[in-house]
């Protein structure tokens, strides 16, 4: 039996085969498949502005003064001077000295860890890290290990017993975990870094345009912009555009342009993206009304969930619903689906065997009443 063979059918026989649903449309919060409108509680367009007007209007214009390709990459013929504009923007919002924007998040994180360590340096990573962030780590050649899921504690002893035999040293969290919707004790976590001489990687792909000063992220939030090294997020979630960003020191960013492979080797995203990506974060700046009423709501509907009796965890607009049986998950996703909404279940091997469940990923045109009427299907189908 060859590798595909092998793997189709153990997938099949445990539940975990996923297929793709091409969608008719997804727009404000809906989306249509095979004909029928959906409440999409699957999306991250969080702040709801992947169709605002604004954002459709700057792409437009920059499709027809620059075309839909970039042809090239940055470093040949694909560099234009609005990707300069963006980064000088990034690095200004996010309170640091410079920033490379990327084509995802993938890209970022991979190029990003590989570029900065090697062998003989060491990472530390939470164990629930996106898979990314292992990609890059593992292409890097350091050693790794993992800490608990937000326990500083044994994060400290890693650090006492292992950092000190090590060249460079690196501590790598999410700011919102994707699956959990929770933050880390980022304060505690920039204690250690330094006090052990490590440097601090955050991902802020769930957190940016949502949280802190001007939807600045967690890091801003927490008055950590100056003690964190580096700063990586989106543009594809809240801020409703594609692609990729690290902030940083100026020295580290020259440095990235002339070693990081999934930056120099990849053809420059094209005007019309970057420039709906400035747009966004004037949007986010000039909306801030967005970010907070999602946050309300999302404190709403977790709040409505505890009181049917439900665990929610998470302090975010993820909120998890953890179900544990992938099949006890599907079923539950489907019979959400006989009544409207679409929320797909999300199972191993994203989130570990036996901890299967349904992520609500709350956005801008999610109301209270649909939210209320979403936590009383939820309670009536547990029950019957």
């Amino acid at each position: 039996m060859g590798k595909i063979d092998e793997y189709l059918e153990q997938a099949k026989t445990k539940s975990q085969l996923r297929f793709l649903r091409p969608a008719g449309f997804r727009r404000e919060g809906r989306i249509c498949f095979k004909g029928r409108e959906f409440f999409d509680f699957s999306s991250n367009d969080y702040l709801g502005l992947s169709g605002h007007a604004k954002l459709k209007e700057a792409s437009v214009k920059a499709i027809e003064q620059f075309g839909v390709g970039s042809g090239a990459s940055r470093l040949l013929s694909g560099d234009l001077k609005i990707h300069h504009e963006l980064e000088e923007r990034v690095a200004c919002f996010k309170g640091k000295e410079a920033a490379l924007v990327f084509n995802s998040g993938y890209q970022a994180n991979v190029g990003i860890i590989n570029a900065l360590y090697g062998r003989g340096d060491v990472i530390f990573a939470d164990k629930l890290c996106h898979a990314s962030i292992w990609d890059g780590i593992k292409l890097s050649g350091a050693e790794l290990f993992r800490f608990g899921h937000n326990d500083v504690g044994q994060l400290e002893k890693l650090l006492k017993g292992k950092a000190d035999k090590f060249k460079r040293r690196l501590i790598v969290t999410e700011t919102v975990f994707s699956m959990d919707g929770d933050k880390p004790p980022l304060k505690e976590m920039v204690e250690l870094k330094e006090r052990h001489g490590c440097e601090l990687m955050v991902d802020e792909a769930h957190a940016t345009g949502i949280f802190g000063a001007d939807g600045g992220g967690v890091v801003s939030e927490f008055g950590l912009v100056e003690r964190v090294d580096l700063i990586m997020g989106t543009f594809s979630k809240a801020l409703g555009s594609f692609g990729a960003y690290l902030a940083g020191s100026a020295e580290t960013i020259e440095y990235l342009i002339n070693t990081c492979r999934s930056f120099i080797y990849s053809t420059a995203l094209p005007a019309g993206i970057i420039s709906a990506n400035i747009a966004s974060l004037e949007l986010v700046r000039d909306e801030p009304f967005r970010r907070k009423e999602l946050l309300e709501n999302a404190y709403y509907f977790r709040n409505e969930l505890r009181k049917k009796g439900f665990k929610v965890a998470g302090t975010s607009q993820i909120i998890p619903l953890v179900v544990g049986d992938t099949e006890k998950t599907i079923l539950l996703s489907e019979k959400l689906c006989e009544r409207g909404y679409w929320s797909l279940p999300i199972r191993p091997p994203t989130v570990p065997a036996g901890q299967s469940r349904l992520r609500f990923s709350l956005t801008y045109n999610h109301s209270k009443e649909i939210l209320e009427a979403l936590a009383n299907d939820i309670a009536g189908i547990s029950k019957s």
